[in-house]
């Protein structure tokens, strides 16, 4: 039904329709450019744009704000007196706002630091006279960063046996806007609890509304817990919206939580040190460990069967039990109850272990520390041992192995027998316990006699005063003494590398005597003696002498072939107041005047025999001269 003046309003529409066809310089109705929403962190400047369209000569701009009571008062505005001119500002109400709203040059409304207080719907209209009037709104939306998420877990023991949910922790993210949502995390996975209560799980949120407008998120985070929750780690997180769709999340630390969880297993086991079969060696000091696997940790009670009665030995929280210096005597059944009044009635809380002591005495021989035996013998030497576990035997000697088991046997004995026997105890499952006896064998006899030989020389190659060392090694039992056949022997010395060998050397020079008597080296002991000579063969005399010796030789052959040949010649023509009479020993007659070859001349005879018997005074041989 049309109001009593529509006549009267129609008419003037049309007469204004009329009136704006006949000028055609009348303007177009006007519009606004106004973005719908504008997004900006608190703290940072943002500004409300109102660009009118078209060309207008004159129009009024104001910016108004929409309350929540409806009211829309009037902040700011501009006018424009003429195209082309400056805008003309005015802020009219801040409502209180610091600072203040404002308005540049071209009618922007302008907040210098956004606030959660600025979050509201500003209305921009636009009057334009003829052109009209156009109006629109920006709503300003202002984001806060919350800050730090914190957690707050619950510091109880809670127990795995409720069966309803308990409080496990609280989550707090505060000073943010829009207001964040708090997920809860257990084990790095995202929890989906819903916010209805139920006996498995749920949590409760809180918003607050801070005196600054920024708004303040509590979670509670209530859990029905299980023992393997025992080492979960648990953790929050706000998840906050950011401008332009963008979103961060800030974590929390993490937590775990003390629970109570009844004993459903028990360890008990010999510790450190150990061998992998179970033995312990006698001396070391041993712990025994107790272990359930409830909490918080129940008391322990360790104790050692004996005749099937308990003796206990220790109470703790700790489950440890430690035998000092552990003998063989305290080797036997240790148990460990764990007293858990939690535990089900089927868990068996007690365990035994049997420990094992091992132990090796020191060994034994038939023999002393050292045996003598007479060359060529034989003998049998026994090694016995007391251990736990058996013991394994081992004879060696200059850790070259002999043979396995408690007895050496020792036949056809020689020098090269003589050393240091070991016998050697070891456990094989106990590899770090054994020990050993040795004994020394002395071989008794008579001396073995090795000699060092002279530089090999060909027969004649050694001349007068070559120096040479001789060289005598000896062994036996009792250790033999070197002697030497000529003075300036070493003292004997024992040989570095050859047990029992002793040894002597001579130095000397090379002579004629050498050659015909040799040199000797003795050894001898209680039981014998050996003797090595040691021979040259032909010694040739020095250079320089020999050739004295020739020249020697041939004056004396050449002088006594010139007497010769005097006499022969007085015997053949006879001379001047010389009378010459053969008494004895002349040749038969018709001898030869020479004899064959390799005979002497009887002349040289007589000569020589002459001499021998007083040359010109006469004799009982050879011939006789007289002048």
């Amino acid at each position: 039904m049309e109001p009593p003046d529509a006549p009267a309003w129609a008419c003037g529409a049309l007469l204004l329709a009329v009136l704006l066809a006949a000028h055609p310089d009348a303007q177009a109705e006007v519009h606004l450019s106004v973005p719908p929403l504008v997004e900006v962190m608190r703290g940072e400047p943002v500004t409300l744009d109102c660009t009118p369209t078209g060309t207008h000569d004159h129009y009024v701009l104001e910016w108004f704000l929409t309350d929540r009571s409806g009211a829309r008062p009037r902040l700011a505005s501009a006018e424009m007196q003429g195209r082309g001119s400056e805008l003309q500002v005015t802020v009219h109400d801040s409502r209180g706002r610091s600072p203040p709203y404002q308005l540049d040059p071209w009618g922007r409304l302008v907040l210098a630091e956004a606030q959660v207080g600025d979050e509201r719907d500003y209305m921009c209209v636009v009057r334009a006279g003829a052109a009209g009037t156009a109006e629109a709104t920006a709503r300003l939306s202002v984001f806060a960063k919350p800050e730090a998420t914190e957690v707050s877990p619950n510091r109880g023991t809670l127990s795995v046996m409720e069966d309803s949910a308990q409080e496990i922790a609280t989550c707090h993210s505060r000073n943010g806007n829009p207001a964040p949502k708090i997920t809860w995390y257990r084990n790095g996975q995202p929890l989906a609890v819903p916010v209805e209560m139920n006996p498995e799980g749920y949590m409760t949120s809180r918003t607050v509304k801070e005196a600054s407008g920024l708004l303040s998120l509590m979670s509670t985070l209530y859990l029905r817990l299980r023992k393997a929750d025992r080492d979960a780690t648990f953790h929050c997180a706000a998840h906050y919206s950011l401008p332009e769709g963008h979103h961060g999340r800030l974590d929390s630390r993490t937590f775990q939580l003390t629970l109570h969880y009844p004993t459903e297993h028990v360890q008990f086991w010999v510790g450190s040190p150990s061998t992998p079969a179970g033995w312990v060696r006698e001396g070391d000091t041993v712990q025994l460990l107790c272990r359930g696997d409830g909490s918080p940790s129940p008391e322990y009670t360790l104790f050692r069967l004996q005749d099937k009665q308990e003796e206990v030995l220790n109470v703790n929280l700790e489950g440890n039990l430690t035998l000092e210096g552990v003998t063989r005597g305290q080797s036997g059944t240790y148990g460990c109850r764990v007293e858990d009044y939690d535990a089900a009635e089927d868990v068996q809380l007690s365990k035994t272990l049997e420990l094992r002591v091992a132990y090796l005495d020191p060994l034994e021989l038939s023999e002393g520390k050292e045996l003598f035996l007479p060359l060529n013998s034989s003998a049998t030497v026994n090694c016995s041992v007391q251990g736990l576990p058996t013991p394994a035997l081992r004879w060696t000697k200059d850790s070259v192995p002999l043979s396995d088991g408690p007895m050496l046997s020792l036949s056809s004995i020689t020098f090269d027998s003589n050393g240091t026997y070991v016998c050697e105890a070891s456990l094989p499952t106990v590899p770090v316990l054994s020990r050993t006896r040795n004994f020394t064998l002395l071989v008794q006899g008579s001396p073995e006699l090795k000699a060092a030989d002279t530089e090999p020389k060909a027969d004649g190659s050694w001349r007068e005063g070559d120096e040479v060392t001789l060289i005598c090694s000896a062994r036996g039992h009792p250790e033999p003494k070197l002697t030497w056949s000529q003075l300036g022997g070493s003292p004997a010395e024992r040989v570095p590398g050859r047990q029992g060998w002793v040894s002597s050397s001579l130095t000397l020079k090379v002579t004629s005597a050498l050659s015909r008597d040799g040199i000797s080296c003795e050894a001898s002991n209680p039981h014998g003696n050996a003797r090595h000579v040691f021979h040259f063969g032909t010694v040739s005399p020095q250079t320089s002498q020999a050739g004295v010796a020739v020249m020697a030789v041939a004056v004396s052959v050449g002088l006594l072939l010139l007497v010769v040949a005097v006499f022969y010649c007085m015997r053949r023509k006879g001379g001047p107041g010389c009378r010459c009479r053969r008494e004895k020993g002349a040749p038969p007659p018709g001898e030869p005047e020479l004899s064959h070859s390799g005979s002497e001349r009887p002349e040289q005879t007589g000569l020589l025999m002459g001499g021998a018997s007083g040359g010109g005074r006469g004799g009982s041989g050879g011939f006789r001269d007289e002048c």
